[in-house]
């Protein structure tokens, strides 16, 4: 591993404020490249400093350690922007976003005429915390998770168009992650209009960036939908928190033969019936049925009898004090589910909550089955796509859990 400069930034030499030194001991983590700094680890933490201000990072003995951004009101007192000693400027902004870039273009996911949204940043996966960036073909999409990231957004923006061009882009939208932030707004037009359908393998899709949840869909799922496309052939299929339907338009590309899709929230149908019609020419749109009911509620009431159930809910965890109330609802759905899938049939079945890691998750589907007495076995282990990188130091960015079973 290469050894850390001794030496930092003038301006973090003449504010101390700006200077967060560790306990000793306590810089073990960053040499590793986990990203948080978390207060307990702290010697000092001077009163005036700012949220979201840039701090340099020592250990107890006064080396450099990392620049990050500083943050009040929880247990994570800074999160990494570098752990080099560079200037955090518009020339830094723009090297993070070409490296992020490169990732894409090596996936496949740049100027693809199949597929123009994905995600080109991932916060810390991409070495970016508070950072998330999505493409909807030529918009940009930036969603600020802190208010370092927030009070950044037009040097973000400006690196943006230097990387990706501005021959390229039509719009840069800034849809804040708290309404403390204030309104969304738009960072950069070069139309009045911006189109606001993308393509995910040759699907077209509705994005409403403006009032739709996250940035406008839910990128992290499009290989998750390609699987289950493989299964979906001649099958009766029920996708519940449908969303904008993805998983549906996918089952019915591949020749289902029905697909049910459940939401609790009108907006989300009303997008998805926007989304049947925009591919109307490239699947049976007879064949889906839509419904505004709670999932539960539907599961519990319903005597249909499915070949393969799609369970992709909200996060039910935020917070480690929610987790084991998380891990009981996740039990309870899948348990509900599987009641309700035909012998032979399949259960695609995921949790996004980022506090409920892969093996909680796998006892509570397992859980379900137990109390369901159904016999299950599991095909495919699931994450988010490659577009949503895992940082290897960072356990906590694979937040996408996900599970293929097949219920006898």
């Amino acid at each position: 591993m290469a050894s850390k400069p001794t030496n930092f930034r003038t301006f973090a030499q003449k504010n101390m404020n700006t200077i967060l030194r560790l306990l000793p001991g306590k810089e073990k983590p960053l040499l590793r490249f986990h990203p948080w700094v978390f207060s307990g680890a702290v010697a000092n933490a001077p009163k005036d400093i700012a949220d979201g201000a840039l701090v340099c990072i020592q250990d107890d003995k006064g080396a450099f350690l990392a620049w990050a951004h500083h943050q009040k009101g929880g247990s994570i007192i800074a999160k990494v922007i570098s752990f080099e000693d560079v200037a955090i400027d518009l020339k830094f902004w723009e090297q993070k976003l070409s490296t992020a870039l490169e990732l894409r273009k090596h996936l496949n996911l740049w100027k693809n005429p199949k597929q123009t949204l994905c995600r080109l940043v991932h916060a810390e996966g991409d070495g970016l915390p508070g950072l998330v960036i999505d493409l909807y073909d030529r918009v940009a999409v930036l969603q600020a998770h802190s208010l370092a990231i927030h009070q950044e957004r037009q040097v973000i923006a400006t690196a943006l168009q230097n990387v990706l061009g501005k021959d390229f882009l039509q719009a840069i939208y800034h849809k804040p992650a708290q309404e403390a932030f204030g309104k969304g707004e738009y960072l950069y037009q070069s139309v009045q209009e911006p189109a606001k359908v993308a393509l995910e393998n040759a699907l077209s899709f509705h994005i409403d960036w403006e009032k739709g949840q996250k940035t406008g869909f839910f990128i992290d799922q499009s290989e998750n939908r390609k699987l289950l496309a493989q299964y979906a052939q001649g099958k009766k299929v029920l996708n519940t928190f449908c969303y904008s339907g993805g998983f549906s338009l996918y089952a019915l590309q591949a020749g289902a033969s029905e697909v049910h899709s459940i939401d609790s929230s009108a907006s989300a149908i009303a997008l998805l019936e926007k989304n049947l019609l925009l591919n109307a020419q490239s699947i049976n749109t007879a064949a889906h049925k839509s419904f505004t009911q709670d999932v539960m509620k539907h599961l519990a009431e319903t005597t249909e009898m499915y070949d393969i159930i799609i369970l992709d809910p909200p996060a039910f965890a935020k917070h480690l004090s929610a987790q084991h109330k998380a891990v009981q609802a996740y039990k309870k759905l899948n348990a509900q589910a599987l009641q309700k899938i035909k012998p032979g049939g399949f259960l695609f079945t995921f949790s996004c909550s980022q506090v409920v890691n892969t093996p909680l998750f796998v006892g509570a589907v397992r859980a379900a089955a137990i109390e369901s007495g159904r016999k299950v076995q599991i095909l495919h282990e699931l994450r988010q796509s490659p577009d949503h990188p895992v940082n290897i130091f960072h356990e906590e960015s694979a937040y996408l859990k996900g599970l293929v079973l097949r219920v006898l």
